[in-house]
């Protein structure tokens, strides 16, 4: 009944071309009464970092918009016996716990590991890529008279939309032109990425074929682990200081020569592994935390989607996930009220009662970990025994439900529940300028 009162068309406009705006594309594409435009700043659609997590809560969705043909088998690393994940002391080289998938997921949507290049390209593929524009950064954002949002670009570029979509990550403009008290800063620590030869990983003795956490004390890890092809990444978090915010980088080459004497107190496969990293390509990404946002929807007619919404990071490695995730409700939402013949913004108000407890949900365990982390450090325990007790108490504490969440029931039961439940607003507040 609605679908025939309501025949305007949305114009929305998505500012981000990672897999969360990717996926946003995909997902709009199948409403008729959208038209979409992706605007990403940098010059092409890229990726940066090296492996990324497709645990099963990302597969179905993946099925559900058909992404997951566009990925073989040889594209990633799954691991054959069953282990997600191992955790040893990094500087003895022990194991010490090891996660096991669990056997009630189907062999297909399996947790596995691959290059963030090949999620991206996948994504992309099933996309319009007539409507994804390159080169274009948002320097500002307007109300117009009539109650929509005007998009300035730095080419002079502009657009008037109905609808923005903040896919524009963990710095995104659009979240501190939303909610300006909110701003993240640098945490402290950087995470530096490479991705090395499969065969350069496969000389060096006591280097498992399989995903492992390297662990020392609060904040130094390494990580290594197979990908898909002739890919292996190789991950190092440390305690940075930086001089100012200018600092702050996301996705920098960096030497990492620089930074091997850090590592000297790790097993000798660790510190083999992180000379060979060394001597490729590593880019250094500074992590950020900060407020917690207080709603994923602003204005009646902004959303926000994926590390826009959230700084998580990178705690439960599912971030692409997450995103995909923020977009099937979004867009679900977005559909209902069309149905409806409603306005936008009562859509976007049920997107953030869904997608808000969720996150909620997520810094709950997050602050259990900090809180085991702050005892861990308060107890002053011999570094052997505080690494062994770091990696029991945090695996102890740890969830699963995040990996298996069935969002399009979740999303379905809050349709349900919304239906006539939901006041009309027609109220719509939109930043000056970012």
């Amino acid at each position: 009944m609605g679908a025939e009162k309501y025949n305007k068309t949305v114009r929305v406009a998505i500012i981000g071309g990672g897999p969360g705006g990717l996926g946003a594309a995909l997902e709009l594409s199948r409403l008729s009464f959208v038209h979409w435009d992706l605007y990403e700043k940098k010059p092409q659609i890229s990726e940066t970092g090296g492996g990324i997590s497709l645990q099963p809560h990302t597969w179905r969705l993946l099925d559900l918009n058909n992404v997951s043909q566009h990925i073989n088998c040889d594209d990633f690393f799954r691991p054959s016996d069953g282990q997600v994940e191992q955790r040893r002391n990094g500087r003895s080289g022990d194991l010490i716990r090891a996660t096991e998938s669990l056997l009630d997921v189907p062999p297909k949507h399996q947790t596995c590991r691959l290059t963030r290049s090949k999620l991206q390209a996948a994504l992309l593929k099933g996309v319009d890529q007539t409507r994804v524009h390159v080169g274009k950064r948002l320097d500002r954002l307007e109300q117009t008279s009539n109650g929509r949002i005007l998009l300035f670009f730095n080419d002079g570029h502009e657009d008037e939309v109905d609808l923005l979509i903040g896919a524009d990550g963990i710095r995104s403009s659009i979240r501190e032109a939303c909610f300006p008290g909110e701003t993240l800063h640098y945490s402290g620590q950087c995470v530096y990425r490479t991705v090395i030869r499969k065969a350069d990983a496969q000389q060096i003795k006591g280097i498992p074929w399989a995903p492992v956490f390297w662990k020392h004390k609060s904040g130094l890890y390494v990580y290594t682990c197979p990908l898909g092809n002739d890919d292996f990444e190789v991950t190092a978090r440390i305690r940075q200081p930086k001089n100012g915010e200018g600092q702050v980088s996301w996705g920098r080459p960096y030497k990492f020569d620089n930074l091997l004497h850090e590592f000297t107190d790790f097993c000798e496969p660790v510190q083999h592994i992180l000379r060979v990293a060394a001597k490729g390509e590593t880019q250094e990404f500074a992590l950020l935390s900060g407020p917690r946002s207080r709603s994923m929807a602003f204005g009646g007619n902004i959303a926000l989607i994926g590390d826009a919404a959230h700084a998580l990071c990178g705690n439960f490695g599912a971030g692409a996930g997450f995103a995909l995730e923020d977009v099937y409700t979004l867009t679900e939402s977005l559909a209902w009220a069309y149905r409806s013949d409603i306005p936008i913004a009562d859509a976007l108000s049920l997107y953030n009662s869904i997608r808000s407890p969720y996150y909620k949900r997520l810094y709950a365990t997050m602050d259990k970990f900090a809180a085991i982390k702050s005892a861990l450090k308060d107890s002053r325990l011999p570094i052997d025994e505080e690494i062994e007790a770091r990696i029991t108490r945090i695996a102890n504490a740890s969830e699963s439900w995040m990996y298996y969440h069935d969002i399009v029931g979740a999303v379905a039961k809050a349709i349900y529940n919304a239906d006539g439940s939901i006041t009309t607003s027609s109220t719509v507040n939109v930043p000056k300028g970012l």
